[in-house]
């Protein structure tokens, strides 16, 4: 008997920029009124002013202390419950500066392609404005004066990254500060693709010719033992992002691409679903009886997968008959010509195909455009 699926919440959260802009700004606030507030309002990106509470404020005329624990909503996030951390320091040779600096936790950048130069902090230009813009506001007039240092550090952060793919992306040492809107959407669909979208643009920085797009952890896994030669920085988890994958690898000028995926996924891309979600599209199971059929499956075994629900049904009926290895051979061979004939010339393809434990079934390729 199948488990009811979770019911998944809907209540918003704030992201790492949001709450660390909060902090910077309760800091600044200390510095200049000598106590930390318990609360502040901040500005975020989409202009919404917000109430934080803030915690361990401290501060002795010169430096002051702030942290904001991040709360992530209803969104699965490593992140929830970061204590986003900024210490303000005055600079009084500077005036009417703000200087941003990670500290610990705080991810450093080591690869181009991320839109940071390397070898400073992982604070995307989004949430950089926006802490730059709340901390002037709180500076009045104390930076005609002086200026103003900010260091955010996130305690725990190291430990965080790695449940991320930050390193993977050039990332090391910490997480992120990120968020273009401040608010954190639960199981949100933008993240994931803009995330897909980065990891493409960061191989083709790096000067890979080759991407490697995978629909989720097992598939990535078993791609990344059948491919070891690749560097990470190859492998992108697109999930259910095949149109924005693409579009991307063809932008950037990626000459190869590898698709590893099950017979699900598959069989939505080989019939020209480029979103490949559950709820987007049903499975075409007359294009898998078709192909069944061209690997010489019996009638009613054709007929019988034309009728039902899933793709599984028919990997299992290919099984039982010995046709599972030519059946998903066909399978992405025709993912292959579909593919191709959306994006002619823009690169060769080759497909991967697993099992649901992560073995390898079969595998074909595309001619180089």
């Amino acid at each position: 008997m199948m488990e009811k699926t979770k019911k998944k919440g809907t209540r918003t959260g704030f992201t790492t920029g949001a709450c660390s802009a909060a902090a910077a700004r309760a800091a600044t606030l200390g510095l200049i009124a000598g106590q930390v507030p318990a609360f502040v309002e901040c500005l975020l990106p989409n202009r919404q002013l917000v109430r934080f509470a803030v915690a361990d404020g401290r501060c002795d005329g010169r430096w002051a202390h702030a942290v904001v624990v991040k709360d992530a909503g209803d969104d699965p996030d490593c992140t929830h419950g970061a204590h986003m951390t900024a210490d303000v320091y005055l600079k009084p040779e500077a005036p009417g500066t703000v200087t941003l600096k990670g500290g610990a936790g705080v991810g450093t950048v080591t690869m181009p392609g991320l839109g940071l130069p390397v070898g400073g902090p992982a604070i995307n230009p989004v949430p950089r404005r926006n802490i730059e813009e709340n901390v002037r506001a709180a500076g009045g007039e104390l930076l005609q004066r002086a200026g103003l240092e900010v260091v955010l550090s996130i305690p725990e952060g190291e430990k965080m990254a790695k449940k991320t793919l930050n390193a993977r992306l050039g990332i090391v040492g910490g997480i992120s500060i990120l968020g273009t809107t401040g608010i954190v959407r639960p199981y949100s669909t933008a993240a994931w693709r803009a995330s897909v979208v980065q990891g493409i643009e960061v191989a083709a920085a790096q000067g890979q010719d080759t991407v490697v797009l995978t629909t989720g952890g097992r598939t990535e896994k078993f791609v990344m033992q059948a491919l070891p030669h690749l560097p990470p920085a190859c492998f992108v988890q697109m999930g259910d992002f095949l149109r924005y994958a693409l579009d991307t690898a063809a932008k950037e000028g990626i000459r190869r691409v590898v698709i590893g995926g099950m017979v699900g996924k598959l069989t939505k891309m080989a019939q020209g679903e480029t979103i490949t979600h559950a709820g987007r599209a049903e499975v075409d199971t007359d294009l898998l009886a078709e192909l069944a059929c061209e690997v010489g499956a019996p009638a009613e075994v054709c007929e019988a997968i034309r009728n039902a629900e899933t793709a599984r049904y028919c990997a299992e009926r290919m099984q039982e008959l010995g046709l599972h290895a030519a059946f998903h051979e066909v399978l992405a061979r025709r993912v292959i010509e579909t593919l191709a004939a959306r994006y002619p010339g823009k690169f060769a393809l080759h497909v991967l195909v697993c099992d649901f434990e992560g073995n390898k079934i079969a595998e074909a390729s595309g001619n180089a455009p």
